[in-house]
């Protein structure tokens, strides 16, 4: 089985776990390949599966079809719908051949469940994200 707790641990959300946490954290994510133009996940829409990290390759990121970011390895996206199960925010499309790490919402949440530990820690790191957001704008 792939090791992918390096690649997690360069995620500021996950920053804040310790080795053993993210190795834990690290298994219930999946390797996925999409081919270039093709929708990862597309605004206004559920969909099954919940947090991605880009691991090789990019992705565009789009809001009502207009271009707001791209994203390339160790830029992830999704941890808001991960987490509030609300519908997507935004299009993000790969560019080129794209890998990334994938880890559904079930996987997630019986993580944090199980972990008492690491739900304190993902608290504290989303909400300094948060707060860096907003003195951006």
């Amino acid at each position: 089985m792939p090791e992918f707790s390096d690649d997690l641990a360069r995620v500021p959300l996950f920053s804040g776990l310790s080795s053993r946490q993210l190795k834990k954290l690290a298994s219930s994510f999946r390797e996925r390949t999409y081919g270039s133009g093709i929708t990862i996940v597309r605004e206004a829409q559920m969909s099954g599966v919940g947090f991605f990290v880009i691991v090789d390759g990019a992705a565009v990121v789009t809001v009502r079809g207009r271009k707001v970011a791209t994203l390339g390895p160790g830029d992830y996206f999704g941890e808001l719908a991960m987490i509030s199960r609300n519908e997507r925010g935004a299009t993000v499309t790969s560019e080129g051949t794209t890998r990334c790490l994938v880890i559904a919402f079930a996987d997630f949440r019986r993580f944090v469940k199980e972990n008492g530990d690491v739900a304190w820690k993902l608290l504290e790191q989303l909400a300094d994200i948060i707060a860096r957001e907003r003195a951006r704008k």
